[in-house]
């Protein structure tokens, strides 16, 4: 005969075996990530939780459920803490962001403008704002920015459309002061025509340097060229190079917004076209990036860790906000939607910058810093390991 009290132990451990597996499914559930320093045991707070009560569970742990955005090695979460360190006594200016970032690769220092505040730094750590500079015009609309060393001297150059190209040095001095070409300053005839002409404007977007020369993106406009500047003597001013023209012919531009130079080649973001766009120093098409989403408008490019980032100006279909990519030229490794992480505020997006922070104990950590457009927000997104 069989003995009743062992057939209902063997019941009560079998029944906690399946029990166990419905609380193991439950907690690897790919649908909900838990923060890293959440640990996985059955007290919280020093409070024992029933895992027989879901509810209970999901309830205690809402608030340490990460949002997260992205695909694959590329995935981030809003990093509120450095996102807040936008100086208080620059909010009220903070919905006029119009610009972009850029940074000295070797103090990992970074650099962006707020119109009516003025040009800044943010320290290699993200945690610390400061202006540069007093000159009136610094605080003017800074669309584009880079920085670069010329011949042993760390300078600046901002792009403010519609007024002007400024050379600087890091303290915020001004070297030179660029304005709209003449007519006949570039060995390009459909550039110089168009500067001639009393309809033409002055519809600078970005900047980038490469080899002792400042190239400039001139897309809003009808003139959508890409212009130099070159230094002789201390001075800046034009350069004979310029290329490009509005149109869909192979080096002609759809609104050239964004450039960046990398390893010995400019980069152009065609936006209106969807385009990045690779040209040798010379201005000689080379190739046009493969994979990207058809309708993206893409507004700048940068490069970081093998990755190309850039990112588009307003979502596509029932995005939450403009999407930021991750690319090797060739391939689209990831799409991060900033929008899915509730950053109050941000759903267009004028620039990314991906920078890398090397905490006290030499890890690095990837942070994309996002300009947002039409509200201008500041938000800082962290690289989930």
């Amino acid at each position: 005969m069989k003995n009743p009290l062992k057939n209902f132990a063997n019941y009560i451990n079998e029944s906690k075996y399946f029990i166990c597996l419905f609380c193991i499914k439950i907690l690897l559930s790919p649908t909900l990530l838990i923060s890293q320093n959440e640990h996985n045991h059955h007290t919280h707070n020093g409070e024992k939780i029933n895992l027989d009560s879901n509810n209970t569970v999901f309830k205690k742990h809402a608030e340490k459920i990460k949002l997260v955005t992205g695909q694959g090695d590329f995935i981030f979460s809003w990093d509120e803490k450095l996102s807040s360190a936008f100086p208080k006594e620059a909010n009220k200016f903070e919905q006029n962001m119009h610009g972009g970032f850029n940074e000295d690769l070797e103090t990992g220092i970074v650099y962006t403008g707020i119109p009516g505040y003025g040009l800044c730094s943010i320290s290699p750590d993200l945690r610390e704002w400061k202006t540069i500079g007093v000159d009136e015009k610094l605080k003017d609309n800074i669309h584009g920015i880079v920085h670069f060393s010329h011949k042993g001297k760390k300078l600046l150059a901002v792009a403010q459309e519609g007024k002007r190209v400024l050379i600087l040095t890091t303290e915020g001095k001004i070297l030179s002061e660029i304005h709209k070409p003449l007519g006949n300053e570039f060995n390009f005839d459909l550039a110089n025509k168009f500067f001639s002409s009393n309809e033409s404007n002055f519809g600078v977007t970005d900047v980038t340097y490469l080899e002792g020369i400042i190239y400039v993106a001139h897309g809003y406009s009808e003139g959508d060229f890409i212009l130099t500047i070159e230094e002789k003597n201390g001075v800046w001013s034009w350069g004979n190079l310029a290329w490009g023209g509005k149109g869909n012919l192979p080096g002609q531009f759809q609104t050239a917004h964004g450039i960046y130079a990398h390893e010995n080649h400019i980069y152009v973001a065609s936006r209106a076209a969807g385009e990045v766009i690779k040209f040798t120093k010379d201005g000689q098409f080379v190739n046009i990036f493969k994979d990207i989403p058809k309708g993206s408008l893409i507004c700048n490019i940068s490069h970081k860790s093998e990755h190309y980032f850039m990112n588009a100006l307003q979502s596509i279909g029932n995005q939450k906000s403009a999407p930021i990519y991750v690319h090797t030229s060739k391939q689209l490794k990831s799409t991060i939607i900033p929008g899915e992480l509730e950053i109050p505020g941000l759903t267009n997006i004028h620039q990314v910058w991906p920078h890398v922070v090397i905490n006290s104990n030499g890890k690095k950590q990837l942070y994309i810093l996002v300009h947002g457009w039409n509200k201008g927000k500041y938000a800082v997104l962290k690289l989930v390991n």
